[in-house]
């Protein structure tokens, strides 16, 4: 029997307790102690391993105030790289208190509701450490307080200093200082922008970040995680010894997602070697420093299903898992030249941007420069190269991999389509219905120059486009045949009236501006030669009319005949 594999596990103990399969990253542990940092701030995209690496960082460092236990956490780290490195790392097992924070829950709709969450993630944290109420050198207001903040019952502002007072109570009981965890610390601000109370959030945030972090003289290091790097005026306001590790870093960079000998060594193990080309176009490309890293998320899915049927198909699984928030609000506000470079990205070019280190929420759409940073920062683009240029540092960037650009195509054909639902197209019916082909290819032309298209899959693309506004008829039934495969037409659309009127439209996609009009000619002629009208006739319908459309680009042509 092979191991399972952790899919959605990102608990240490459990993937080392369970025998679940583990890519090694405890040479994080080295390069944390060596470097000393003194609070870290790891910001990689979403599901690329930050969860399951402070969970590791937690069992490897926390003294849990029981030498069994202590001991049995040791063991999870038998047969690991960290344990080969000598006894100056290994005697930090166990050595210190640990806070372990996630925010993740505080993806909420409404500020109280968010801050609820976060509240009772901080109570659970002060019960995981009840033992501090034992001890006789807190007093008692402060283990008045610790029961009330462990309660839920504590105020706002105990909330925006508890890590601080938990950091100092656990000193007195231990005489240990505090190592802190925090985890998604990004997804409380990123929720609160998208949902209209950002000030309320930042506000918070900062103030359980500044006492905890800034002048915590109980803390031995801190190492916080999230996918976007945030500005210190935001919430890091004065925290002059925070060091930002982000995808841009040489150092740390194998430590979050797989680097590519731990792709094929896995897909070796489980034997399915025969399939790494289908495995390194959907989730290879990603570059964090000069590191090729794969997602992490989608490697272990897709293997998944390769184990069961080694010629399962990829599928884009990060699109379920990742907030594509930024992505919907950037293609729903592009103007004309953003449209025109989202394009230029989705046929597999290259954009070339200026770094910008920290930004605002605030601050992503006051210029393209800070939205492209976003999404470079977020795992929707990776680095191609970078230069240097006038002081400043400019990256070449494309989209990393199939499986992004799949998130891309799905939200631009998404987006298209709710826009479609606004627009009439009572002129284009009636320009269908009087044999106009003209004034069809106009409207068509005008709607097409207003979207944003993706050529190299382009009949994809062209197909959802017709469907989409065709389907706006309350006088019409739209059938799309492509996904039956079956010798049939693109598109039929009839009235639901066997004595009403109805069309087979066939589409093509050309090569060139030149070959528009013969393409729509081929199209109109495959529907006689194919015979597509058998269809329409055996079901009862009479009035039949035919209409071959190509496309280039953003331009079209319409041919009409009859049925």
């Amino acid at each position: 029997m092979k191991k399972p594999l952790p899919i959605g596990i990102d608990n240490f103990e459990k993937i080392r307790k369970d025998g679940y399969y583990y890519v090694d990253k405890t040479m994080l542990i080295k390069e944390l102690l060596e470097l000393r940092g003194e609070v870290n701030l790891f910001t990689r995209p979403r599901r690329f391993g930050k969860t399951l690496n402070l969970s590791m960082l937690r069992y490897f460092f926390e003294d849990t105030g029981d030498a069994k236990k202590n001991e049995g956490n040791k063991g999870l780290f038998q047969g690991l790289k960290i344990m080969e490195q000598g006894k100056e790392f290994e005697k930090h097992i166990g050595g210190y208190p640990v806070i372990n924070l996630t925010l993740k829950s505080a993806r909420q709709p409404t500020f109280e509701s968010a801050y609820s969450k976060i509240k009772r993630a901080v109570a659970d944290e002060f019960q995981r450490h009840q033992y501090i109420l034992t001890s006789e050198k807190i007093n008692g207001e402060d283990k008045k307080l610790f029961q009330k903040i462990a309660g839920r019952r504590a105020e706002y502002d105990d909330y925006s200093g508890a890590l601080e007072f938990l950091c100092k109570c656990i000193h007195q009981a231990t005489d240990k200082k505090t190592v802190i965890l925090i985890d998604e610390y990004d997804v409380p601000l990123e929720n609160a922008y998208f949902r209209d109370f950002f000030d309320e959030m930042v506000s918070f945030i900062r103030s359980l970040f500044e006492s905890a972090l800034k002048t915590n003289e109980y803390l031995q290091f801190a190492v916080i995680t999230g996918c976007l790097r945030i500005s210190r005026e935001s919430i890091f306001t004065g925290l002059n010894h925070l060091k930002i590790i982000s995808v841009l870093d040489q150092r740390y960079s194998e430590h979050f997602g797989f680097t590519e000998q731990e792709v094929i060594q896995m897909m070796e193990y489980y034997g399915v070697k025969s399939r790494f080309p289908a495995m390194k176009e959907w989730y290879d490309g990603y570059a964090f420093g000069n590191t090729e890293v794969y997602n992490p998320w989608s490697v272990i899915n897709f293997m998944y299903d390769l184990y069961a049927d080694v010629q399962a198909y990829p599928r884009p699984y990060w699109i379920n898992t990742s907030s594509n928030d930024i992505i919907k609000d950037m293609i729903a506000r592009a103007d004309r030249e953003m449209k025109g470079q989202i394009e230029m990205l989705l046929s597999g070019g290259i954009l070339d941007i200026q770094v910008h280190e920290e930004v605002t929420y605030e601050d992503i759409h006051s210029n393209s420069e800070n939205l492209w940073n976003f999404l470079y920062f977020t795992g929707y683009l990776t680095k191609e190269s970078e230069y240097f240029k006038e002081s400043s540092i400019f990256l070449r960037v494309r989209i990393p991999n199939t499986e992004v650009k799949a998130i891309y195509e799905t939200t631009v054909l998404n987006w298209m389509k709710d826009t479609i639902k606004k627009e009439d197209f009572h002129d284009l019916y009636h320009a269908m219905e009087d044999g106009d082909a003209r004034k069809m290819a106009d409207i068509l032309n005008r709607q097409l120059f207003c979207t944003i298209s993706f050529y190299d899959s382009a009949e994809n693309f062209y197909h959802g486009f017709m469907v989409g506004i065709l389907s706006q008829s309350e006088n019409y039934l739209v059938k799309s045949n492509r996904e039956s495969g079956n010798g049939r037409s693109d598109i039929m659309v009839k009235s639901p009236s066997l004595r009403g009127r109805s069309f087979i439209l066939e589409l093509k996609v050309s090569g060139s501006i030149d070959d528009l009009e013969d393409d729509a000619k081929k199209a109109l002629q495959q529907i006689y030669d194919k015979k597509y009208m058998e269809e329409l006739r055996t079901e009862g319908y009479r009035k039949i009319d035919c209409y071959g459309v190509s496309f280039f680009r953003k331009d079209c042509e319409v041919w009409f005949g009859k049925g």
